[in-house]
């Protein structure tokens, strides 16, 4: 029965190295001369241990050339070197493209009906060890051939397949050893017994010796039950057939009384019986001996030049997990190994199991990756900036005849790419479908397998290789070229986005992974200043874009604060060029930006808000300090006018107290319209939690602990609820706060710094873009910005020193006022040029706090002037609107 499943391999050894031994059977026997010119036509090589090999009809040659009489063998083997270069590797490729089928078919046939299996095992380690053959044979020769007429006879692309399917059949039998267990038990006990015990009677000589063993195997045969197997209980039949080696031992002696070669029943029936015992408690070790591939690890380059051309064959591709699951047969070697190799062997397996591993996940990621990009595309042309051009056209065939001359061409809709009158052109898009389905097909074919003592999950390789590959091509969404400055607007880049997270939830059950968890990863990480590998995100690409690009502009005058249109305008100046700010800060591109990078990037960009902020503080609260004398002694005598008359000229450096102020407004501003994106977005998103954040945010009322307060804050602050009092301002103030300077000398500061802003508004007067505008609802240098300034830093400076918002906002409010009035009596024209919408900040600063009211303003500054005010800028700006003639 062994003989069976003998291998082929086996079989030409010992022909062509019995032969060189034995030749003188050659020229006296005609079978042997065959078998040995058969054995020669085969191969060229054959294994002698490990990759060592021998070159057979070099060997023979030059043996037998020795010898006298032996010229007629040496062109037997002239002539069969020449066969079997010509013919031995069309030969082979032909066995293999057979195998193939065949064991496809056997695979098919027992996997749908695995009760076969019992009956048809000796066929399984048949194609087993067939298969072996044929690629251990491949193995050698592509090695060794190294010229040949026919190179491609001695390489295979399609090797993958067969090494599947050896994987598949010895799969197949590990999954229903039960029912090979079932089976053979019963044959053993019903069968082989009988059989047995009938041709031991039949016996005409036995010794007392053999007839105990062969007594004791009937017994042992008869004793089995198909419970056994039921309560899967473990087998063992190694003395049964060491027993039957002994007999073997003792009847094939010369003058034994039982002679084994005249009875041939009994040794056909014990070498069946041996078969059957494997089946129940040898069959891992029945298969490392007919389809053991461990001579792989010595043929490492030739391993992964195969797994190469797999990858690079379509039809192959799905077979490409045969290469991973090849490296676990290095862990039972059947080759001799020294104790210092077996670490050598273990991390080469691994690492050709790694490497395997990463490119098929590297292919699939790409595949995923390039067809998330085309879906991008096609969802790209949705977007509302294309349609102008078709709007465009439909009004001019509305409104122009059709023009005789041939027009520009007719550009495609969305959508055409999907009507084809052929099914057989096929596209760039279902060619990445069909080959992420044939690698996925392969990654997801195993769930877990293992190489030496570790356990390798294909599929995570998959996983890891998108979520690092994945962040990128996110980020790329924003900044296509990374070698220049420029970004998507966030409502693109949001588009791009949810187009890839939409194809991958799309493929989620074909690439066998947990996309929703895959994206949260991704995306989670994408909030952060850096992801897992360490890498740029969206969130720090468009924090480090709307500081350096937006506000820093915003800064320079060529960027304006739209409080009407809740916006920043650009004001595009001759020779230079800029982008259009109002495409990257209106309403919906903030939606998206906070869409896009969540509360977390939000608050990593609010944080980033808040240090610029800082530093403009830094430098203010120099000069405060600068000119804190000047500053105590107006404060004091504010209500003399002859005596500020001669303070006001001593104080320096007013006009960049009003510009820092100025930047902290606009910074200011920039971030309550993020936050409002955000309050719109968690809203749709968490209505169940904005309910209770806004309910708890109302509870909050003066008298209340102040840590509590901004506790609150905080909490309504994340979601993009605004605050009386911003939490984020008053942490990144107090940060400022020195252990050397007291609390009394800060908060003398804070007051110094509104009056210092008080007495420097009249100087804006003399400002030409000092000009109140109807169309963007503020000034052209951003002013306006001054009042959210003055009242949300007034706000965190007398929260962190404990004192009353509302009274010194009073002050301010009176000392602001008399500055400004005293420009009604300013002779020189020229500094009371824009004294109108200058006072028109006082109105501001009214609408921008809540804890001032028009009540309060009324008692400082009239409200006529006000009405005045606006008055003349309507007029103004009505006038410069008409033609001129």
């Amino acid at each position: 029965m062994a003989c069976e499943y003998l291998s082929l391999e086996v079989l030409e050894r010992w022909i062509v190295i019995g032969f060189l031994l034995c030749h003188s059977c050659l020229g006296s026997t005609q079978s042997c001369l065959d078998l040995w010119r058969a054995a020669l036509r085969g191969s060229l090589y054959i294994a002698l241990v490990r990759d060592e090999v021998l070159s057979i009809h070099k060997v023979a040659e030059e043996a037998f050339s020795s010898i006298k009489g032996y010229g007629k063998r040496i062109a037997d083997i002239k002539e069969c070197k020449e066969h079997a270069v010509a013919n031995s590797g069309q030969l082979h490729r032909g066995r293999r493209h057979f195998l193939r089928n065949a064991v496809r078919e056997m695979e098919t046939i027992l996997a749908n009906e695995p009760g076969l299996l019992g009956p048809k095992a000796v066929y399984v380690f048949m194609a087993l060890s067939f298969c072996r053959d044929e690629v251990t044979w491949l193995c050698r020769h592509s090695e060794h051939v190294s010229k040949s007429k026919y190179p491609e006879e001695f390489t295979d692309s399609y090797l993958a397949e067969l090494l599947f399917l050896m994987e598949k059949l010895r799969r197949l039998v590990r999954r229903h050893q039960n029912i090979l267990q079932r089976y053979h038990v019963q044959y053993l006990s019903h069968f082989d017994a009988q059989v047995l015990s009938n041709i031991i009677q039949d016996l005409t000589v036995c010794p007392e010796e053999e007839s105990v063993i062969m007594s004791s195997f009937v017994n042992s045969l008869s004793s089995l039950t198909i419970k056994q197997v039921e309560e899967k209980k473990k087998f063992e039949f190694s003395g049964l057939r060491l027993d039957w080696f002994r007999l073997q031992a003792y009847t094939s002696v010369s003058k034994a009384p039982l002679q084994l070669r005249e009875n041939h029943d009994i040794a056909k029936v014990m070498n069946l019986i041996v078969f059957h015992t494997k089946m129940l408690d040898s069959v891992e070790d029945l298969m490392v001996e007919t389809s053991d591939l461990s001579i792989f690890c010595f043929y490492v380059r030739l391993l992964e030049k195969l797994f190469a051309s797999t990858m690079e064959e379509p039809s192959m591709l799905r077979y490409a997990i045969a290469f991973p699951l090849l490296c676990a047969d290095f862990s039972h070697a059947s080759h001799p190994l020294c104790p210092e190799e077996y670490p050598h062997l273990q991390s080469c397996a691994l690492g050709l199991c790694n490497n395997f591993l990463e490119e098929m996940a590297k292919q699939a990621c790409t595949c995923i990756l390039d067809a998330s990009a085309e879906q991008r595309n096609l969802s790209e042309q949705l977007l509302p900036k294309h349609c102008a051009a078709t709007i465009s056209k439909a009004r001019n065939k509305r409104t122009q005849k059709a023009s005789s001359k041939k027009g520009e061409p007719e550009r495609d809709k969305p959508g055409a790419e999907s009507h084809r009158k052929d099914r057989s052109l096929v596209t760039n898009l279902d060619k990445l479908h069909l080959t992420l389905t044939e690698i996925c097909w392969s990654l997801n074919n195993v769930t877990s397998f293992a190489v030496f003592e570790h356990t390798v999950t294909p599929a995570e390789y998959l996983s890891s290789q998108l979520e690092t590959r994945l962040g990128r091509s996110l980020v790329r969404l924003a900044k296509p070229n990374p070698s220049s400055p420029e970004l998507a607007r966030p409502s693109e880049a949001l588009a791009g986005v949810q187009a890839y997270t939409t194809f991958l939830v799309s493929l989620m059950h074909r690439i066998g992974l947990d996309t929703g968890r895959l994206l949260r990863n991704v995306l989670l990480q994408q909030t952060q200043p850096l992801d897992a590998s360490g890498e740029q995100t969206l969130t720090t690409l468009y924090t480090n874009w709307y500081l350096e690009s937006l506000l820093r502009q915003a800064s320079m005058g060529s960027i304006v604060l739209s409080p009407s249109m809740q916006t920043f305008v650009s004001i595009p100046k001759e020779g230079e060029q800029t982008f259009s700010a109002e495409e990257f800060s209106d309403v919906s591109e903030m939606r998206a930006l906070a869409e896009l990078l969540g509360p977390y990037g939000m608050k990593f960009l609010s944080d980033n808000l808040m240090w610029h902020i800082t530093s403009q503080m830094v430098e203010l609260k120099k000069l405060v300090t600068e000119n804190m004398d000047v500053l105590v002694q107006i404060r004091s005598n504010f209500y003399q006018p002859e005596q500020m008359a001669a303070l006001l000229p001593r104080l320096t450096a007013a006009e960049n107290v009003l510009k820092r102020m100025t930047i902290i407004g606009e910074i200011l501003w920039f971030r309550s319209l993020a936050q409002e994106g955000l309050q719109e977005v968690f809203t749709n998103h968490c209505p169940f939690l904005m309910g209770p954040i806004e309910c708890l945010k109302e509870f909050v009322d003066p008298d209340m602990d102040i840590k509590v307060t901004l506790s609150i804050f905080e909490l309504a602050t994340a979601a993009g609820v605004p605050c009386d009092i911003d939490p984020a301002l008053v942490s990144a103030v107090s940060s400022l706060k020195k252990d050397s300077s007291s609390t009394e000398e800060d908060y003398k500061a804070a007051c110094l710094l509104l009056v210092f802003v008080a007495v420097s508004l009249p100087l804006l007067a003399t400002d030409p873009s000092s000009v109140y505008t109807t169309e963007i609802d503020g000034f052209i240098n951003n002013i306006h910005c001054l009042a959210k300034a003055i009242i949300q830093v007034s706000a965190a400076l007398f929260t962190i020193y404990n004192k009353n918002i509302e009274t010194h906002l009073k002050e301010f409010l009176m000392l602001a006022s008399v500055s400004l009035l005293q420009l009604g009596q300013e002779p020189d024209r020229l500094k009371t040029k824009n004294r109108e919408s200058i006072s028109l900040l006082m109105h501001l600063l009214v609408e921008e706090s809540s804890f001032l009211t028009t009540d309060m303003l009324e008692t400082c500054f009239p409200y006529v002037l006000l009405r005045n005010a606006y008055r003349e800028i309507s007029r103004s700006s009505a006038l410069s609107r008409l033609p001129t003639h």
